[in-house]
C-alpha cells in the first residue's frame, strides 16, 4: 500500500480501482446487497456529465420524459426475445402491503395483498414506454417522436463493483419511432457517434465503435452498435450502445400510423443509453497510483488554492489568496481550502487523491514576491506564476491538461490493439498485454462460443474498416471478410 492508501496498479488493479473509489470519495457499498451510494463529489462529477449529454441529446431534437419504474410482467412477454434477453436479472414486486409480526417485533408481508399481476422493477424500459408511444401515435404527423429518459434501472447482478456492475444505476436512454428504417438507422448511427464525440470531446476517453454480434446485441433488437473503451489493465469496457429495433417492438405492442396515403403501417424504432458505467471507464482510463485524475471538464472543483500560514501571517495569507479566487472568477469551480485543523500537506494529498486538476499553493514567501505554485495533477509539474497572470495560466493549463490525458488515452489505445492472424497468436496476445485483438471471424457462433470459452474473450464489435477486410477465420479457416475485435471485457 502507498502512504496514501492506495494500491498500486502493478500490485492489484482491481483493489487499486476500490481504493481510488473509496479515497476519492466516489461512492460506497451500501447496505443492500450489490447497491452503491453514490457519495456528494461522485454525484456532483455525474451532474457535470448529466448536464453535457443532456444539451447535446436536447440538440438532436429529443425531449425528456419520465415513465414509471414498474412494468408489468405481461409487457415482457410480448417480445420473445426480448424476455428471454431480461428474464434472469429481473426484481419482482409480488405484494403491495406490509402488517405486523405476530411476536409484535417487525413487520412481514401481507399475504392478502397479493399482486393480481406482478410487476417488474425495470431493468429497461422499451416495454412500458412503447406500450405509451401506443396511445401516443396514431398519425404521420406525431412521427418522429424523439423521447429521452433520465432514470434508475435495476438488473439482478451476481457479482458487483461501483458503478461497474451494480444491481441499481443510473442511466440515460433515449427512445426514438420513425415512419421508415432509412430515418431510424440513420439515427441509430448519428446517436452512436454522439456518444463517440462525447468521450473524446468531454471525458477526454478514446473509443472503437461498431456492430455487436449476434451474442452480444441487445435482447430484441436487428442490430446493436457499441462504443468500447480500453482501460489501462488491457480490458475492455462497454461505454454505450444504440440499438436498431426495427419493427420488432411495433409490432408487439401495436404502436401504428396512418401514412399520408391512408394506409396503416408500422413504423421503425430505435433505443441508446449509457450509465454511470462511465464513472468507472473515467477512473480506470485517467487515474495513477496517487488516486483519482479527472479532465478538467467534469471536475467539480477544476483548481484549488492551498494557502500555507502560521498564527503570525494567517490573516494575510487568507486574505491574498481571495484575491487570487477574484482574479479566477472567470473559471468555474475554483475554491479556498481554508480548514485549520489539518496540515498543508494532508490538503495537497486529499486533493491529489480526489483528482483536482490545478493545485494553486499560496505561502508567505509566494505573497512576498506577489505569485502562486501551480501543480499540475496529470504530471504533478510545478510552475511559479505571477499574480497578473495567473488567470491566463490556469486557462491554458486546464485545456493542456483535458488535450494530454486525450492523447495519453489514445496512446493506451493505439498501444493495446493487436491485429493477429492466427487463433495462437490470438492466445499469446490475452497472456501477455491483453488488449483490443483484430482477427478475422467468419460468423459462426460455434467459433464465437470456442474463442470464449478457452480464453473469455469475446466479440467486442465489427468497426467500419473491419467490414471490408479478407482474412480466413483464426478458429475454421473459412474464408470471410469481416475482421472483428475481441476482448476480455468488464
Amino acid at each position: 500500500m502507498a502512504n496514501k492508501g492506495i494500491t498500486r496498479r502493478d500490485q492489484d488493479y482491481s483493489q487499486w480501482y476500490l481504493d481510488i473509489i473509496e479515497r476519492a470519495e466516489l461512492a460506497e457499498n451500501s447496505s443492500v446487497r450489490g447497491c452503491m451510494v453514490i457519495k456528494p463529489y461522485g454525484y456532483a462529477i455525474w451532474e457535470l456529465i448529466q448536464k453535457e449529454l443532456d444539451k447535446r441529446i436536447k440538440e438532436s431534437g429529443h425531449k425528456n420524459a419520465y415513465f414509471p419504474i414498474f412494468i408489468p410482467k405481461s409487457f415482457f412477454s410480448k417480445e420473445a426475445s426480448h424476455v428471454k434477453g431480461f428474464a434472469k436479472e429481473c426484481a419482482i414486486v409480488t405484494h403491495y402491503r406490509l402488517k405486523e409480526s405476530e411476536d409484535g417485533k417487525g413487520v412481514v408481508v401481507d399475504e392478502g395483498s397479493k399482486l393480481e399481476e406482478e410487476l417488474i422493477v425495470r431493468p429497461t424500459s422499451e416495454t412500458i414506454i412503447y406500450d405509451t408511444f401506443s396511445r401516443w401515435v396514431s398519425s404521420w404527423r406525431d412521427l418522429p417522436l424523439k423521447i429521452n429518459q433520465w432514470a434508475n434501472i435495476v438488473r439482478w447482478e451476481r457479482r458487483t463493483r461501483p458503478f461497474l456492475r451494480t444491481a441499481e444505476f443510473l442511466w440515460q436512454e433515449g427512445h426514438t419511432v420513425y415512419p421508415t428504417d432509412e430515418e431510424s438507422k440513420k439515427e441509430v448511427a448519428e446517436m452512436l457517434k454522439m456518444y463517440h464525440d462525447f468521450a473524446r470531446e468531454y471525458l477526454a476517453m478514446e473509443t472503437l465503435s461498431g456492430k455487436k454480434s449476434e451474442s452480444e446485441k441487445f435482447a430484441g433488437a436487428v442490430d446493436t452498435y457499441g462504443i468500447e473503451a480500453m482501460m489501462q489493465d488491457g480490458k475492455a469496457l462497454q461505454f454505450g450502445t444504440s440499438h436498431d429495433l426495427g419493427q420488432n417492438f411495433a409490432k408487439a405492442f401495436e404502436i401504428m400510423f396512418t401514412d399520408k396515403d391512408g394506409q396503416k403501417k408500422y413504423p421503425y424504432q430505435n433505443s441508446w443509453g449509457v450509465s454511470t458505467r462511465m464513472m468507472g471507464a473515467i477512473v480506470m482510463t485517467h487515474s495513477d497510483d496517487n488516486g483519482l485524475v479527472l479532465p478538467p471538464t467534469i471536475a467539480p472543483v477544476k483548481a484549488v488554492i492551498i494557502p500555507i500560514f502560521n498564527e503570525n501571517d494567517k490573516e494575510k495569507v487568507l486574505q491574498y489568496c481571495e484575491e487570487i479566487k477574484e482574479s479566477l472568477e472567470d473559471i468555474e469551480g475554483v475554491e479556498i481550502d481554508d480548514r485549520e485543523y489539518v496540515s498543508a500537506g494532508f490538503k495537497f494529498n486529499e486533493w491529489e487523491k480526489k483528482g483536482v486538476p490545478v493545485r494553486i499553493e499560496v505561502g508567505p514567501r509566494d505573497m512576498q514576491s506577489n505569485q502562486a505554485v501551480l501543480v499540475r495533477r496529470d504530471t504533478g509539474e510545478k510552475e511559479n506564476v505571477g499574480i497578473e497572470k495567473i488567470e491566463d495560466v490556469v486557462e491554458k493549463m486546464l485545456k493542456e491538461i483535458q488535450e494530454s490525458l486525450l492523447k495519453k488515452s489514445e496512446e493506451l489505445l493505439v498501444s493495446k490493439t493487436h491485429r493477429v492472424g492466427s487463433y495462437d497468436e490470438f492466445k499469446d496476445v490475452l497472456s501477455t498485454d491483453k488488449g483490443f485483438i483484430l482477427a478475422h471471424w467468419c460468423g459462426n457462433s460455434e467459433c464465437e462460443e470456442q474463442i470464449k470459452s478457452e480464453t473469455k474473450a469475446t466479440t467486442r464489435c465489427l468497426t467500419q474498416e473491419g467490414a471490408d477486410s479478407s482474412g480466413k477465420c483464426i478458429i475454421c479457416g473459412k474464408d470471410t471478410s469481416e475482421e472483428w475485435v475481441f476482448s476480455v471485457s468488464y
